[in-house]
Order: structure tokens, then C-alpha cells, then sequence
């Protein structure tokens, strides 16, 4: 979390350090009378294209389960700026090492991982930016989306039953999502594309309570976040 969030901040300062196709850049160690002005045009356009892509995912929540998936997209820009967005998901994980220490002291962890989700998303891209590196010119986009999504989730609740079951139970959940992306071309039709996904739902949580074992269930909001990592094409 905390290298994906020095990325962040790093691609963050160099998006905002961009210029805009009007920039005016004014050189005070130049003559004062002269200006340099600096066309920043976009090279790659969106609007009025449609693109899918694939991501490799890993869930970054979770104390107790390491869980990893696929995503798949699908969108429009009717704007430049603005379009939207679909997506399907599809996640599996295991517990994980902490998981089996908790159990090791005799208690048994609760956990809930996202199996599946689908959802849409409305898009706005006001941000992009060249860097020139190494004698070469990389261009990328910046995205914001914000949406529903339908997630089917998993959770071992039944360890806690009267008769402890080692079954995973299954619930349906609406969420609110959001999504930041970045989009580096490689061409006009191919990009790589790394997102950072968040979900928001309400679920059921089940808790031993106390000595006696009592079990209380009770619906609890519930967050979700994914890194991914793939390939868009555009056309």
C-alpha cells in the first residue's frame, strides 16, 4: 500500500506540473518582452472511441486472505473527457499466513473476499501528460470514474455456527464504486492501463461475543480495494 501510494503521489506532481494546449510559459531569465508558448496537443484522442481491456488484479484489503483476479472492461468517451465504463471481475483467495497464525492461538478469524462483481461506471479524464525520458516521449491519461456494481461475496460465517461448517457462505450486495486509472500509450489502439478500485457495500458480519461463545450477526459496511494492472485496446 504504502509503494502504491509514493506512485500516486509521484505520477500525481507530474500530471499537475502538465501544461495545457493553451499554456503560456513565461522564461523570467529570457528578454522580458518575449514569451515561449508550448503546444501541448494531445496525440492520442478518446472521444468517440470505444476501447476493452484486461487487468491482472490483487485485493489489497483483507487481513485474513490473500486474493487475487481478473477484470475485465469495456467503454465509450462521448467527450474527450467523459464516457463510461463497464466492468466484470472475477477474484480467488486463500487464508493466508496471518490467518493461520490466529488460528494457531485458538481463535478463528472472520473474513469476507469479493468473488465476483459487474458494474458501471461514469468516467471523466481531465488530465493528460507527456514525460520525456531516456530521449523518449511516454503520453498518459488520468481517469476518475465513480458507479454501482453488483458483488456476490464469500465468507466463512459458518465457523461460528452451533455446528461449525467449513462451507463459505455467499451473499449478493449493491456497492457504490470508484476508480482512478491511468492509461500509457503505447499507440493509438494500445495502452497500458493501471486502476485502483475501491468498493463500498453492506454485508453481514458474524462475532463470537464474550465467554459464553454467543453468537450476534449484524450488517456492517464493508470496504474493498483492488490494484490492477493490464492491456486496453482502443477502435
Amino acid at each position: 500500500m504504502k509503494m502504491f501510494l509514493s506512485l500516486f503521489v509521484f505520477i500525481f506532481i507530474l500530471g499537475a506540473a502538465q501544461a495545457s494546449e493553451k499554456s503560456v510559459y513565461d522564461f523570467s531569465w529570457l528578454d522580458q518582452d518575449k514569451e515561449i508558448y508550448v503546444l501541448q496537443n494531445r496525440k492520442f484522442r478518446k472521444d468517440g472511441r470505444f476501447y476493452i481491456g484486461a487487468n491482472g488484479v490483487k485485493t489489497l484489503s483483507g487481513a485474513f486472505v490473500d486474493s487475487y483476479g481478473v477484470s475485465l472492461r469495456a467503454g465509450y468517451f462521448f467527450k474527450e473527457d467523459w464516457g463510461v465504463e463497464f466492468l466484470y471481475g472475477k477474484n480467488s483467495g486463500d487464508e493466508n499466513d496471518t490467518a493461520k497464525g490466529v488460528k494457531s492461538q485458538g481463535t478463528v478469524p472472520f473474513y469476507r473476499k469479493i468473488d465476483t462483481y459487474y458494474g458501471g461506471l461514469l468516467t471523466w479524464s481531465p488530465f493528460y501528460a507527456k514525460i520525456n525520458t531516456f530521449n523518449q516521449i511516454f503520453y498518459y491519461d488520468w481517469t476518475f470514474g465513480a458507479g454501482l456494481a453488483s458483488v456476490k461475496t464469500q465468507d466463512n460465517r459458518g465457523k461460528f455456527d452451533s455446528i461449525p461448517s467449513n462451507a463459505l457462505t455467499s451473499e449478493d450486495a449493491v456497492a457504490g464504486i470508484w476508480n482512478i486509472g491511468f492509461r500509457f500509450y503505447l499507440t493509438q489502439a494500445w495502452s497500458l492501463r493501471f486502476d485502483f478500485t475501491g468498493f463500498h457495500y453492506n454485508a453481514e458480519k458474524t462475532n463470537r461475543q464474550g465467554s459464553s461463545g454467543a453468537v450476534s450477526k449484524s450488517s456492517t459496511l464493508n470496504s474493498t480495494y483492488d490494484m490492477g494492472f493490464g492491456l486496453n485496446y482502443s477502435f
